[in-house]
C-alpha cells in the first residue's frame, strides 16, 4: 500500500515538474517574441507614426473612397515624412535604397499637402495611392521583405 501510494506521489511530482518546465519554456518564447516584436518597432518609432497617419488617411479613401481625411492629414504626413527623412536610420536599414525612399516619400508628401488644397479628388486618390504603396516599400525594407503583417488590410 506503501508503495503504491510513493509511486503515484513520484509520478504526481514528475508530472508537476513536467508541465511547470513547458510553462516556463513557452512563457520565455513568448516573451522572447513579444520583445523582439517591440524592439523592432521602438527601433523606429519615424515609420509607427508616419504609419498611424497613413492608415488614418488611406482606410477611409480605400473602403469609402472618403479623402477627407487625407486631405485633412495632409500637412501632418508632410511633417512626420520630412522627420522621418531627417531622423538617423536603424543600421538594418542604412542604404542607398532605404535614404533613395524616404527622400521620395518626403517630396510626395510635400507635393500630396499642395495638391489636397487645389486638385480634383481623382488626382488626390491616385495620389495617395501612389504614397501608400511606396509606404509599404519602405516597411518591407524594414521587415526584410518577408509581408510584414503591419496591422491592417488592404
Amino acid at each position: 500500500m506503501k508503495r503504491n501510494y510513493y509511486l503515484m506521489l513520484g509520478a504526481l511530482i514528475c508530472f508537476a515538474v513536467a508541465i511547470a518546465s513547458c510553462g516556463k519554456k513557452d512563457a520565455k518564447a513568448e516573451e522572447e517574441k513579444h520583445d523582439h516584436a517591440h524592439d523592432e518597432h521602438a527601433e523606429w518609432k519615424e515609420m509607427d507614426a508616419f504609419h498611424e497617419l497613413m492608415a488614418a488617411s488611406f482606410h477611409p479613401y480605400k473602403d469609402t473612397m472618403n479623402l477627407a481625411p487625407a486631405k485633412s492629414l495632409a500637412d501632418s504626413m508632410k511633417v512626420s515624412a520630412e522627420q522621418w527623412f531627417n531622423a538617423p536610420l536603424p543600421e538594418k536599414v542604412n542604404n542607398d535604397e532605404t535614404k533613395a525612399k524616404l527622400q521620395a516619400l518626403r517630396d510626395g508628401t510635400a507635393s500630396f499637402a499642395d495638391l489636397v488644397k487645389s486638385g480634383d479628388d481623382k488626382a488626390v486618390g491616385d495620389a495617395l495611392n501612389k504614397l501608400h504603396d511606396l509606404f509599404h516599400e519602405i516597411q518591407n525594407l524594414w521587415y526584410g521583405g518577408k509581408g510584414h503583417d503591419h496591422h491592417h488590410e488592404h
